[in-house]
């Protein structure tokens, strides 16, 4: 049982992992492991209980809020929820005033929007923490969620191999470049030349690599970037904020890197899992999406795994994807119902009512289908 009341990261803000040691950040996944076992247990750890929060969305989101309001209610705490209708950060209050108002009322703020220098701001004039939500340059708490699912997966995040695929400008990219270099991961970076992270942080996190046993490397040909991979990951076509226009430009230099099932990355091995965000956005139809699913894939554990990292973030003034069974393991690259259910419960549900719209993938790639368990089928939706 780790002391939580003595927290070594007591009144720490949580801006970004580059401000934090490799040991302060296994600190906080070995906390966020034991409150996932403490919640499965059923035994209550409300240990802020009186305490509130307010959380700030000026990006709206269904999983980092819902994951934080059950954070803060686990431990006892209450949440406010600012949508970017319900504050005026930035408009007619200065980020500055608002920081300290706030501060007045609540023990922890979260900011989830855009500018990274908008949350670096609240942290400095804010006289109680302030955790960042995600940023356009970093998403802090989604990466422990991340690799707390890894290391559950695998045993260890330590030099576990990872091929991230899409856009490696933004917060995720970054964001990964940083965790693998802190925790002495293999990170590749599969894009187009067009689409790598700024050149100062890739400097600066090689050389944080190189002291921990990790390394990071960018690479154009999707399969040569899948070599050896332990886990594949991709993000979003077009980050929130971004214009309509970029759509078409982004859609055709990005498709080459688009992972599916249908041609399954040359991973060297059975290991290899997918673990990535929700890139399908279902207004978008006139995308050629493939919505796929594989027992292998981990989104669904990341998602509720989240809860359990966002609880260590919000402990930190004191001081986010559970894992879910293989038969509820989603993948998605495309926004449509897939899920992975045994023979009988999907035929009895889905031939009988959508007759010509479900095609079953029974001749995908053998060597990731190997280990399968017999009672397991994929299927997908098609337009």
């Amino acid at each position: 049982m780790m002391d939580i009341k003595n927290s070594p990261l007591k009144g720490r803000d949580f801006l970004k992992l580059l401000d934090y040691t490799p040991e302060e950040i296994r600190y906080l996944l070995d906390l966020s492991a034991e409150l996932k076992q403490m919640k499965k247990s059923g035994e209550l750890h409300e240990y802020f209980k009186g305490r509130n929060v307010a959380l700030i969305f000026e990006k709206t989101s269904t999983r980092t809020r819902c994951s934080f309001e059950v954070a803060a209610h686990d431990l006892g705490m209450g949440t406010t929820y600012l949508d970017p209708t319900g504050s005026q950060i930035g408009k007619k209050e200065s980020i500055a005033d608002t920081a300290r108002v706030l501060a007045g009322m609540y023990d922890g703020i979260e900011y989830r929007g855009f500018g990274q220098n908008i949350v670096e701001e609240l942290a400095k004039y804010s006289k109680v923490p302030v955790w960042n939500g995600l940023t356009n340059e970093f998403h802090p708490t989604q990466m422990l969620a991340d690799v707390l699912t890894i290391r559950e997966h695998f045993g260890t995040e330590k030099g576990i191999h990872v091929s991230f695929y899409g856009d490696c400008r933004y917060n995720m990219a970054n964001s990964w470049m940083v965790c693998a270099s802190k925790l002495g991961m293999h990170l590749v970076l599969c894009s187009n030349e067009g689409y790598f992270p700024d050149e100062e942080l890739t400097a600066q996190c090689r050389a944080i690599a190189a002291e921990n046993g990790g390394s990071i490397r960018f690479e154009t040909d999707p399969l040569k970037g899948a070599e050896g991979a332990d886990v594949i990951y991709t993000d979003v076509w077009v980050s929130m904020g971004e214009p309509d226009e970029v759509w078409k430009k982004r859609l055709a230099d990005l498709s080459p890197y688009r992972v599916s099932l249908m041609k399954p990355p040359r991973t060297g091995g059975l290991r290899a899992v997918r673990c990535r965000t929700w890139t399908a956005i279902r207004q978008r139809r006139t995308v050629q999406y493939l919505c796929t699913a594989c027992r292998r894939s981990m989104i669904l554990g990341r998602e509720s795994d989240a809860r359990f990292t966002n609880s260590t973030a919000l402990m930190k003034w004191k001081s986010r994807t559970r894992f879910s069974s293989p038969m509820t393991a989603l993948y998605l690259t495309r926004p449509r119902i897939v899920c992975i259910r045994s023979r009988q419960s999907w035929r009895r549900r889905w031939n009988s009512k959508r007759p010509g719209r479900l095609r079953i993938l029974e001749n995908i790639n053998t060597k990731l289908l190997k280990n399968y368990q017999s009672n397991f089928a994929v299927k997908t939706i098609i337009d």
